[in-house]
């Protein structure tokens, strides 16, 4: 601490010395005849359409100095020519909380929204596909009732077909995971 004060101290003493030392002419006149891209300020003052000649010819970036791109490298970067890469990702026998967290984004839903799902799955089923209320048609991860609703024709034994229409439901009844577990959470129901 000690070291640090005097350390800014010499530096102030020292700068101010020299801007003070010096005479009070010499430093306007340095920036008076101080050429601005070959212009000086004295000259720009007699004629200002100097300087709006000189700035109209300067490039604006390093791209306005580039030679012409190589055909190879453009061809390879192109990407109407580049290789394209793609896969497919078989979810029917992953867990389901990994079918729903690769499923969020095709509905609309970041990432945020998991741990509301994943709330009201557990809350529902457990995440259990063959979860079924005996008080109700409701059955699988998002106790969808049976008798009520289209359901998919592998819905009875697919994870992710259940949470495909359990999110398809969230989004159309509530707009997001966290707004259907906030209401389920004050209704006991959803």
């Amino acid at each position: 601490m000690v070291l640090t004060g005097v350390a800014a101290a010499v530096t102030g003493v020292s700068v101010s010395g020299g801007v003070l030392g010096s005479p009070t002419g010499t430093a306007a006149g340095d920036l008076a005849s101080a050429a601005v891209g070959g212009v000086t300020v004295a000259s720009a003052d007699a004629d200002p359409s100097a300087l709006e000649r000189r700035e109209s010819v300067v490039p604006v970036s390093r791209s306005d100095r580039r030679g012409a791109t190589d055909a190879t490298k453009r061809a390879a970067l192109s990407v109407a020519e580049g290789p394209a890469v793609t896969r497919t990702e078989d979810l029917s026998s992953a867990d389901p909380r990994d079918i729903a967290r690769a499923l969020l984004p095709e509905f609309g839903f970041d990432s945020s929204q998991f741990s509301c799902l994943d709330s009201l799955y557990m809350s529902e089923s457990g995440w259990s596909t063959t979860a079924d209320n005996p008080t109700s048609s409701a059955y699988g991860i998002p106790q969808a009732l049976t008798q009520l609703h289209d359901l998919p024709s592998d819905y009875m034994t697919s994870a992710e077909s259940q949470i495909r229409w359990g999110l398809g439901y969230i989004q159309d009844t509530y707009g997001t995971p966290c707004n259907a577990w906030s209401f389920k959470a004050g209704n006991n129901w959803y």
